[in-house]
């Protein structure tokens, strides 16, 4: 009598739990905290009289008194970085809003009229975003006067096409789905279909779109300030420090460019990789695999 071997089963190795990306999303998260903390922080525990100099202390190096050393005017490199980077978040905040409002209504108007109004909104949408985004930018505010405002409205005119396109591609796809039938079988008008139950799915790709737009908004902004072309020279920004540094460059004071940009880089790529992750997140299959 022959003995019957029992099948043997093997068991599939059990996948890690651990979530990728988790410690660079606590050290971005960290980052970002501790400079929006200090910028908004900065006007209360040290005022900084944007106008004042001090030719005694011109070009100082790095020091306990002066920690990211003095520019050729005698100023804190250090304050005048916070307070150039809160105006650049504060512009590019603002300015990723004015983009995101109207991306997304061109969008909206596109996806749910659908036809020839489609058709022509994207032939515009395709026709701006064959120019330069920068070139584009400058113009708009060479027709206005330098200042905030003009940044804030030359970075808005120039960053809102890939919201109307993903706005678009969104309530096309939506708008396939059984339940917009239902809705539409029910009697519900247009109107009702997009603010009841098309909006709400498309609310978070259109936030998720403004929050990755800030940081280039951040960098068109530092762009226009180092052209000359944004905020007044005395205000302290990112990039009229970094353009008042290059002067400092040829007699050896490199943290008058460098710590400006340094912090600039640290900010807008912890926000980068914050974004990145929501936007993994947001991912239906990612978000699969990374619950497997």
């Amino acid at each position: 009598m022959t003995d019957l071997a029992l099948p043997t089963t093997t068991r599939r190795p059990r996948r890690s739990r651990r979530r990728p990306g988790r410690l660079g999303s606590l050290v971005a998260a960290t980052v970002l905290g501790a400079a929006v903390a200090a910028c908004l922080l900065a006007p209360v525990l040290w005022p900084l009289d944007q106008s004042a100099v001090d030719l005694g202390s011109t070009r100082l190096a790095p020091s306990p008194a002066h920690p990211a050393g003095t520019d050729d005017l005698g100023r804190d490199v250090a304050l005048r970085s916070l307070y150039g980077l809160r105006v650049s978040l504060l512009v590019g905040a603002v300015a990723a809003l004015v983009a995101a409002v109207i991306g997304g209504l061109v969008g909206a108007v596109a996806g749910t009229l659908g036809g020839w109004v489609d058709r022509a909104l994207m032939r515009v949408v395709d026709t701006v975003a064959a120019l330069p985004h920068l070139l584009l930018g400058i113009f708009v505010v060479a027709m206005l006067r330098p200042g905030i405002g003009a940044v804030i409205l030359s970075v808005g005119l120039t960053h809102w096409l890939s919201t109307a396109r993903i706005v678009r591609s969104e309530l096309l796809s939506l708008r396939t789905r059984p339940f917009v039938d239902a809705a539409i079988s029910g009697g519900a008008s247009r109107a009702r279909v997009l603010t009841r139950h098309l909006l709400p799915h498309v609310l978070p790709r259109l936030a998720l779109a403004t929050t990755l737009m800030v940081p280039h908004a951040v960098w068109h902004e530092t762009a226009l300030s180092f052209l000359g072309l944004g905020l007044p020279p005395h205000l302290a920004s990112i990039g009229n420090m970094i353009s008042d540094g290059q002067r400092s460059l040829l007699t050896g004071a490199w943290w008058a460019s460098i710590v400006p940009g340094l912090l600039l880089v640290a900010v807008t790529l912890a926000l980068a990789t914050l974004t990145g992750r929501w936007r993994e997140r947001l991912d239906p299959r990612v978000r699969a695999e990374l619950h497997l």
